[in-house]
């Protein structure tokens, strides 16, 4: 069973460089496709000066989960799998990802998470949404069957962010079974957490993949203003006491009702567009221009 891991890479070179020894050391047989863009940190040539590296493709979009369908475009295995630029697979890793897609479509498994207090660790997520049982992964500790991902066609390109939360639903639509395992396990580095994500994005993608998977259900709508209004909740407390400022506040707010408007209505859309069950307009095989430069290093 032949293995292919894509590494999704954006000015991320000393960490990328840590992912590569980590799975030049504990994957060694593994097909390795990186994609890098657009990095202006000297990615490509510290990439180009190894020699367990198969594949580099370059593009000029930003969006990951661009850069996803490129490296899944240019793998070659019978499994594929997606490791972050900045995770470092653990020694069970391989022989884990391999014996458990015996048995399931898919295998995700723990990322541990290295702080300043310590080590964190991610446990297993599952919800049952509109009578499907979903079970999330992490789109940097992730392998497939290739023959899933080619019927669920990649990731959704739409989504600046939320593409694996969108791939777990689909896939659970399509009856595909998520293989959660303790040695599936991957450790991140990602430096200090902080706050400044965008909420706007946040909501326009909730209610983009929602709608798209489950239709325009009142529990849809719920579901985003409920988890809206929480967020709220909080972030107003922050100002309350001194670590916001009110306008602030009030222009997250505005962003995120326009946004998940937004969402809403593509979302819609998407559902009109590809009514398959891979739920997918956006896909994999959506287009095929991503990459504007490629190194192949495969005999």
């Amino acid at each position: 069973m032949k293995l292919s891991v894509v590494v999704p890479t954006l000015n991320g070179r000393e960490r990328l460089s840590a992912c590569l020894d980590a799975l030049s050391a504990r994957a060694p047989e593994a097909e390795v496709v990186i994609v890098n863009g657009p990095s202006a940190d000297g990615t490509t040539g510290m990439v180009r000066e190894r020699d367990d590296v198969d594949v580099l493709v370059e593009v000029a979009d930003r969006k990951l989960n661009v850069a996803r369908n490129a490296g899944i475009a240019e793998a070659t295995g019978e499994v594929v799998a997606l490791v972050g630029q900045d995770t470092v697979v653990e020694e069970s890793w391989a022989d884990a990802v391999r014996s458990n897609l015996d048995d399931a479509a898919v295998v995700t498994g723990p990322v541990h998470r290295s702080v300043r207090a310590g080590m964190t660790t991610e446990s297993e997520e599952s919800l049952t949404i509109g009578g499907r049982d979903v079970t999330y992964f992490d789109g940097g500790n992730v392998a497939f069957d290739r023959e899933v991902l080619t019927v669920m066609d990649g990731f959704d390109e739409y989504l600046l962010t939320g593409g694996a939360r969108d791939c777990a639903h689909r896939l659970a639509n399509a009856g595909h079974e998520v293989s959660w395992s303790s040695d599936v396990g991957v450790t991140r580095n990602d430096g200090d957490d902080d706050d400044d994500r965008d909420w706007g994005w946040k909501y326009r993608a909730l209610a983009y993949r929602l709608v798209k998977n489950y239709g325009p259900r009142p529990g849809v709508f719920g579901r985003t203003v409920r988890d809206a209004v929480c967020d709220a909740a909080g972030t107003a407390a922050d100002v309350a006491r001194g670590e916001g400022v009110p306008s602030e506040w009030f222009g997250n707010g505005k962003r995120v009702v326009t946004n998940m408007s937004v969402g809403y209505k593509d979302g819609l859309l998407a559902r009109a567009k590809d009514r398959t069950e891979s739920r997918n307009p956006y896909g994999l095989s959506a287009r095929a221009d991503r990459a504007v430069e490629r190194y192949d290093w495969r005999e």
